[in-house]
């Protein structure tokens, strides 16, 4: 049932090509699809290096998972290699589709209620301020929940409590301050909370009776209860910790960095932490046209401007913190774009940025282990035309040795995926029409980048692959993809997930087998299936079960299902599994694209009914679907609605979301109110 906010129904949004509004675009990523796509290294496309004599046998011999394979799926937990007792193999999901809307509220199913946790401005730190909208501080914000609110893990203290790790990836400050413009023209005190504002929150949360329901702690010492920023230290690891290239005034052992900017989504490790990705941080920094001529390249790769204008329509922290000027500090760019590692049972735990994952616009970082018991992080790189990584490590995990797995991520390989079809190229002309086969698929290597002491990219040192490691991954030529963002691995099969959100800049010229569509502005999901089920394998196969957008359209996919019985999706984003192997894809875009609500949708991959995709909730006007995340026993699912009514002002909001007079960021818990499993 929705909950019990006012409904407004909006004008229509302007936006880009790919589905998000214009705001969410300056704001989230600084016009990143108005610009060039940064990667124009001249690798080829999946089209230009199809496998006609592959045969699809061959495929799935060599990257094929049994139905009883043992898994071990993302998280904390090792998975069952089938579904949980009484709950079923990939059964029909029961419950009826969220209609498409633009209600300016959290719409969920029949027999299913929603409950709004934690607000932007809440009380994090025991003695908190309250929040007051017209009398914010950067002093008050750095104790309180912050602005946009995406990943969300959640760690279980006890069968009633718990608490949540949140990101806070970027700041609307047009929703946050009365009368804003930009970064150059703003009060410095409003620079300051928007700093605050960023980088992440744990908080402790309790159970509401015997529901799945779920409530802050407002009392007593949660004493794990925390608050990161822009200013948090953070310790840099791994083999380029310490190198020239990590070398400021400020730091000149190149081992420190103050906060994290843009954290998108993430992931949990074996060993209970939280990994969270920092993405678009390119936007944060000016000054690029000063910055040397040698690094003018580097910096362009990573969509840092380097000529014209570098300070307009900018947030402007170099006005509070000059580290972000780059003319002055050319190396502090290169100091962002890392996998984040923190503890949130330590509360004195430092921030380890782990250089070993690789430099980019990280979307996410999931675990699973190999074989022989290592771990391996899947991670994309969400920009158009760039490329899917994997890192196994050196060591293996110790169950309880938290000392010796903190080392795990500092050492290993990294590896960036090269993807090759077996249809012949003129079979993929863009339009999305399926082969002759009746499948995109094809197979796919992992191609070595550096291990801690060796670079395999020859003119590369080390710290340069894992500082630039766009540009390595240029050099090896890695496979072009359409926005690869967050993955996940099925908890029954373990066959991994890849969420590519859209790529509008794809021409039929450049479509692929993996990328099949031109004009992309839907997005699709990619399948993995590693070489004997072994997450350390240096082969792969692959296929594309799910081709986004309105089921009417003839260039979508929905795994083979009958798409007169499917919703539409647009854009998808970040994914999680349930314990029956049922894929959940919330989205970013869907308002642009398909005119209506963002939403979190749910198919099963595996079984009779693959590809039946259902919405299962939708957010508020302007919102992003974030998260999500279903609890250990199946009672919970949590989102994070970011951005609400992102395009209004102070003055003229345009979402009043969730407490009915101005829009805050928020995570929200929906339960079934009989007590079944979410989905069930």
């Amino acid at each position: 049932m929705p909950d019990s906010a006012p409904r407004r129904r909006l004008l229509p949004l302007l936006t880009h090509a790919g589905g998000r509004s214009r705001t969410t675009c300056r704001f989230r990523c600084g016009d990143a699809c108005f610009h060039e796509a940064p990667n124009t290294s001249n690798n080829a496309y999946f089209g230009d290096i199809f496998a006609a004599a592959l045969s699809r046998r061959n495929v799935l011999r060599a990257g094929a998972v049994g139905a009883g394979a043992s898994a071990i799926a993302f998280g904390v937990a090792s998975a069952p290699a089938a579904a949980a007792p009484g709950r079923g193999r990939n059964p029909r999901l029961g419950f009826a589709s969220v209609a498409p809307n633009t209600n300016d509220v959290v719409t969920v199913p029949d027999g299913y209620d929603s409950r709004v946790i934690v607000r932007w401005g809440d009380p994090v730190l025991p003695g908190a301020p309250e929040f007051d909208l017209a009398g914010q501080t950067a002093e008050a914000q750095e104790q309180q929940f912050g602005y946009n609110c995406d990943y969300v893990s959640f760690i279980e203290l006890s069968g009633n409590r718990g608490l949540l790790w949140v990101n806070h990836e970027y700041t609307n400050e047009n929703i946050m301050f009365a009368g804003y413009t930009d970064g150059g023209a703003a009060d410095l005190e409003q620079i300051k909370i928007s700093m605050a504002a960023h980088g992440g929150s744990i908080v402790e949360i309790e159970r509401v009776g015997r529901t799945g329901a779920w409530k802050l702690v407002t009392s007593g010492r949660r004493r794990y209860n925390r608050r990161i920023t822009a200013s948090t230290p953070m310790r840099l690891t791994g083999p380029a910790a310490g190198d020239a290239l990590l070398r400021t005034e400020a730091d000149p052992e190149g081992t420190e960095v103050l906060g994290m900017l843009n954290n998108c989504s993430g992931g949990m490790t074996p060993w209970g932490t939280v990994l969270t990705c920092e993405e678009n941080f390119n936007q944060y920094f000016v000054g690029g046209e000063g910055a040397p001529e040698d690094v003018k390249p580097k910096l362009k790769r990573y969509g840092i401007a380097v000529s014209g204008d570098t300070r307009a329509d900018s947030r402007r922290f170099d006005r509070v913190d000059e580290r972000f000027d780059l003319s002055k500090h050319p190396n502090e760019a290169n100091r962002f774009g890392y996998v984040v590692e923190i503890d949130p049972l330590d509360p004195d735990y430092q921030p380890r940025k782990r250089t070993m994952l690789g430099r980019f616009k990280h979307e996410a970082a999931n675990t699973r282990l190999t074989a022989d018991g290592r771990v391996a992080v899947y991670m994309g790189d969400d920009e158009r035309f760039d490329y899917i990584y994997k890192f196994v490590s050196e060591k293996k995990v110790r169950r309880g040795s938290r000392r010796h797995n903190d080392t795990l991520l500092d050492s290993g390989t990294l590896y960036v995926a090269k993807l090759t079809g077996n249809s012949p190229a003129e079979e993929i002309d863009g339009s999305g029409a399926l082969p002759e086969d009746g499948e995109f698929d094809g197979s796919g290597t992992w191609i070595p980048l550096c291990n801690a002491t060796t670079s395999f990219v020859e003119g590369f040192t080390v710290a340069e692959v894992l500082v630039h490691t766009r540009l390595a991954a240029d050099k090896v030529g890695a496979t072009k993809m359409d926005r690869p963002e967050d993955f996940e691995a099925s908890p029954v099969t373990g066959k991994v997930y890849c969420a590519l959100t859209n790529n509008s800049s794809r021409t039929p010229e450049q479509a692929d087998e993996a990328n099949p569509r031109a004009n992309n502005r839907f997005g699709h999901i990619l399948e993995i299936t590693e070489r004997r089920d072994d997450a350390g394998a240096t082969s792969f196969g692959w296929r594309v079960p799910l081709v986004c957008g309105d089921p009417d359209d003839p260039s979508t996919y929905f795994d083979g299902y009958d798409k007169s019985k499917v919703a539409a999706i647009s854009s998808p984003d970040n994914l999680t599994f349930d314990a029956r192997g049922n894929l959940w894809i919330a989205t970013d875009g869907q308002p642009g694209s398909i005119n209506t609500n963002d939403a979190l949708h749910a198919v099963p991959v595996e079984g009779r009914y693959r590809g039946e995709l259902k919405t299962f909730a939708t957010v508020p006007v302007g919102a992003e679907c974030c998260g999500p995340f279903i609890t250990e026993d199946q009672k919970t699912v949590f989102i994070a609605p970011q951005h609400p009514g992102e395009d209004g002002t102070v003055e003229q909001p345009e979402s009043t979301w969730p407490d009915g007079d101005f829009p805050r960021p928020s995570v929200v818990s929906i339960w079934h109110t009989g007590g079944r499993d979410i989905g069930a």
